[in-house]
């Protein structure tokens, strides 16, 4: 069936960004960033601390509790060449990443590794750890050079995570361009992280302290946390003249009943926190309507692939319908945790369910993540962007923030 998806092109989301506006290190606080609020057509510019002010009491914030992994694994050969190891995901992606960082002798990655051309296809890599002054040894082989998927043993019974937090470092923005200092370990990480399974920060939440829930709390602002893990492919800009043509990178989403059972309660605004909440959100949905629409769910689990929500319907689901039914399927099947995968792509002539505003950070030219602000805003993105570089934001990852109200 043939999916309407619209016709967007990429050259339209370009803008101006000077290397000096990109955030290379964060502020001392996370909540002096500035934060620009965009709502009827005006801008305020404002301190970050002073959010919970903007917001409606019976507001409902959803965050991403994703915690990112030290994926970036540094290796050498006998014979002298170095080489990288970046781990993007799992090969099952059925299981939750959690469960695969608890495995304790072998673990099995899609990944990226630099300097490809001098690790052959027969070759093992060796590297020695000390964990609790025991003697680890690693050895990286390939499964399948080329798709990329590299087999990881070791000699001890010791968890991944355990490994990865002795080995590997946080793989900043490649923007950023610069060695990983000890202050990244804490502040590339959102204050509230849990679920490990990211190679990037849900970056919008990385504002947030302490002094800014109590702000929510007394102004009885209600809160909710999903889990999206990230992935690379967040960073990848869009080679493609027309969006839809862009291959979506597949990320990891976990949901509890209980996440769900409180979604359907609340009557009031929706306001995910940063383009990962939204994108899973908008996926929950979506699955829903999968099951509605009585297709089958794959044995390596359910994945929302980019075209779906633009396939033409002769019915509109209801949100809560689309809800009930998941909530039902895991009913059904005794879980109290459901772990599906997206591709979805949020453009303009989207039809959001769960976006009356959102809270992000300011995106990168030529971004599937632009788009995706369009999609809320309209073409105001570039009155507001503009308006951002002129008042001297920072932008990115460890850059201000913005509020943006549908």
């Amino acid at each position: 069936m043939k999916s309407n998806m619209p016709n967007i092109f990429i050259q339209d989301y370009d803008y101006p960004l000077a290397e000096e506006k990109i955030a290379i290190f964060p502020l001392s606080n996370r909540d002096d960033s500035k934060l620009l609020v965009h709502q009827s057509g005006k801008n305020q510019h404002q301190i970050f601390k002073d959010l919970p002010d903007f917001l409606p009491q019976n507001g409902l914030l959803i965050f991403n509790n994703t915690k990112v992994i030290p994926a970036r694994i540094n290796l050498t050969k006998d014979s002298g060449p170095k080489i990288e190891v970046f781990l993007l995901k799992p090969t099952r992606g059925d299981l939750a990443t959690q469960s695969v960082l608890n495995q304790d002798s072998e673990s099995i990655w899609e990944s990226l590794v630099g300097n490809k051309k001098k690790w052959k296809a027969n070759e093992q890599i060796k590297r020695t750890i000390n964990i609790d002054a025991q003697e680890i040894i690693l050895t990286f082989h390939w499964l399948d050079r080329t798709e990329n998927l590299i087999k990881i043993t070791w000699n001890e019974p010791i968890p991944f995570a355990k490994i990865l937090d002795a080995v590997g470092q946080i793989p900043l923005p490649p923007y950023m361009d610069r060695e990983v200092s000890p202050e990244d370990k804490n502040r590339y990480q959102t204050i509230f992280s849990k679920e490990s399974g990211a190679v990037a920060a849900p970056t919008a939440s990385l504002h947030f302290s302490q002094e800014v829930f109590l702000g929510l709390e007394k102004r009885g602002i209600k809160t909710l946390y999903l889990t999206l893990h990230v992935g690379a492919g967040t960073f990848l800009p869009v080679k493609e003249e027309n969006v839809q043509n862009h291959p979506m990178h597949r990320e990891q989403l976990i949901f509890s009943k209980e996440f769900i059972q409180n979604l359907m309660d609340h009557e009031g605004p929706f306001i995910p926190v940063g383009t990962t909440s939204l994108r899973a959100l908008e996926s929950l949905y979506w699955a829903g309507v999968w099951l509605i629409e009585g297709l089958e769910i794959p044995a390596m689990g359910l994945n929302i692939p980019k075209e779906f929500p633009y396939l033409p319907r002769n019915r509109l689901i209801q949100t809560k319908d689309a809800l009930g039914k998941v909530l039902a399927l895991m009913q059904k099947k005794g879980i109290q945790e459901w772990v599906i995968s997206t591709e979805l792509l949020i453009m303009p002539g989207y039809d959001l369910r769960f976006c009356d505003a959102i809270i992000t950070n300011f995106h990168q030219p030529k971004s599937t993540l632009l788009v995706l602000v369009s999609a809320i805003i309209g073409d105001a993105w570039k009155q507001v962007y503009q308006e951002a570089i002129l008042e001297d934001y920072r932008f990115l990852s460890y850059g201000d923030a913005c509020l943006f109200f549908k």
